[in-house]
């Protein structure tokens, strides 16, 4: 493409962006590529596929396999929703505002503040992760004390250090402008790749047992009907990894010819992830040295590959695993200054003049950035002394995103029964026929997997079976997202600024 073709379709771009009620102020430097990579990044199976292996293995042994392809359905399906919604209206804050023009402002309002305070936990979660890693690459990592776990006080101590200094760097590379931060994550994403071929190779060469004495096994937690509770807890693991794929469309004011792209890198991005992270967990259990050791469900994939691999290896495997977490949080830092910055454009935010603003010489919201990292550091602070309560804070997290999901995918489902349809221009993905079907699979099944990840299991929010309140920690942290979040709603509802969403953009159509 010539300088003169990005010229115009950037223009064409700003166009349709100015139809939808906004005007261009930030810069578009994201390509196909970066698109997919901000999406794939998010999700980051080698990131969550690696840390949270343990726990599926733990609730429902070997066979807990089969839960991937099961999530993958419900969640492929909220993918194409997604990616039909990001080809119709590519605009920053993807879920608030798609919900918003779906169901109205109130609703819209509440998926926003519900992916805000996802993702800000979701930042202090991934960048906590780097105290799993680090130090066993170096030494030198632990800065604080010698003992590494994070259930000890060093440990936690130093992982929010670690954590702090992760989150700051990437409120730097992101200030800096989309265009170099989307090289980052290319760059984070293209060794992330190469890192799970070469972990799926290397535990495929060294296998132990076939795929199917691999995954047919239930390893003693019971038979039947008998094993049902263990599978659905065992199921947590896959839907904690399998979301975050339309970060690409958080992204799309900063994306080039959006319509085209963001749908594409939405569906690439989940679909990528469910093919590398199922051969990881596939390759992880046929390597295994065996299924009934207490190390597979204690340390997971890290105690296969060092029991399999040579020491340099795993140290090589682990320092990609690193560049994987940075990506990943330089993501998600990334969608929630968005989804921050589309909220506060519209004036649904406190001090919203002051979020709203972009730097003109890099056409980037640097205010929001800031505040995102300010909040997730404070997140991190939970960990002090405290790692049951930030591990719960994290699981609930994922609760609270698939929550904001519903409030897209309902309202979409609602319209399309109706036979109507929000539609802007001429849209280049298409559910057409399949829509109603695949809407409804979203609904069903995301309703059900979110149930099932709220669920109050003692083995999941309280393992130590101490605290009444951290096993019913999802319902109390669900319920006062809620209260806040309508106090909050309640002081900037009636505020100017928000464009009409709905039923100007509303058009018609018969059912075929």
């Amino acid at each position: 493409m010539t300088a003169l073709d990005r010229s115009i379709s950037s223009a064409d771009d700003a166009d349709a962006l100015s139809e939808l009620g906004y005007t261009q102020e930030l810069h578009r430097g994201i390509g196909g590529y970066a698109s997919f990579a901000s999406g794939f990044s998010f999700v980051s199976i080698l990131t969550t596929v690696f840390a949270l292996f343990a726990l599926g293995f733990g609730l429902g042994g070997p066979g807990f396999f089969f839960t991937w392809p099961i999530v993958f359905v419900c969640q492929f399906c909220v993918c194409l929703v997604f990616a039909e919604l990001s080809g119709k209206f590519p605009v920053a804050g993807a879920i608030y505002q798609w919900s918003r023009r779906l169901a109205g402002n109130g609703v819209g309002w509440f998926a926003g503040w519900f992916m805000l305070i996802g993702y800000i936990v979701s930042v202090a979660a991934l960048a906590i992760a780097m105290q799993s890693v680090l130090p066993s690459i170096w030494s030198g990592f632990q800065l604080v004390g010698t003992d590494t776990a994070l259930a000890s006080v060093s440990g936690a101590t130093n992982a929010i250090i670690l954590g702090s200094i992760t989150i700051a760097l990437c409120t730097v590379i992101s200030a800096m402008g989309v265009a170099f931060m989307g090289k980052i994550t290319v760059i984070g994403v293209t060794i992330e790749i190469i890192g799970v071929v070469l972990l799926v190779v290397l535990l495929f060469i060294n296998a132990e047992r076939s795929p199917a004495q691999a995954v047919l096994d239930t390893g003693g937690h019971g038979t039947g009907l008998g094993y049902l509770p263990g599978f659905l807890a065992s199921m947590l693991m896959a839907a904690y990894v399998m979301y975050g794929f339309d970060s690409a469309a958080e992204l799309s004011e900063e994306t080039a010819n959006p319509r085209k792209t963001a749908p594409k890198a939405i569906v690439n991005a989940l679909l990528v992830s469910f093919l590398g992270g199922g051969l990881m967990i596939l390759a992880a259990l046929m390597a295994a040295p065996s299924l009934g050791a207490p190390e597979l469900s204690a340390d997971g994939i890290a105690w296969v590959i060092t029991s399999q691999l040579d020491t340099w290896m795993g140290r090589t495997l682990l320092a990609i695993v690193a560049i994987a977490i940075f990506s990943a949080t330089l993501a998600i830092q990334a969608s929630a200054s968005r989804v921050m910055f589309s909220m506060a454009r519209d004036n649904r935010l406190p001090f919203g003049s002051f979020l709203a603003k972009v730097n003109p010489r890099t056409g980037t919201p640097i205010n929001t950035g800031i505040v995102v990292s300010a909040l997730a550091i404070a997140v991190l602070l939970v960990n002090l002394g405290q790692a049951g309560v930030f591990a719960a804070i994290t699981s609930v997290s994922v609760v609270i995103v698939y929550i904001a999901y519903l409030m897209v995918t309902v309202p979409a489902l609602i319209h399309r029964v109706r036979g109507t349809s929000l539609s802007f221009g001429r849209p280049v993905f298409d559910l057409g026929r399949w829509g109603i079907l695949v809407n409804v699979i979203a609904v069903v099944m995301g309703t059900l997997l979110m149930i099932n990840i709220a669920w109050p299991r003692a083995e999941v929010y309280d393992p130590d079976g101490t605290s009444w309140f951290l096993h019913y920690f999802a319902i109390i942290f669900v319920a006062l997202t809620l209260v806040v979040g309508a106090a909050a709603y309640m002081r900037v509802k009636d505020l100017p600024g928000a464009p009409v969403p709905t039923d100007a953009l509303v058009r018609s159509k018969r059912s075929r």
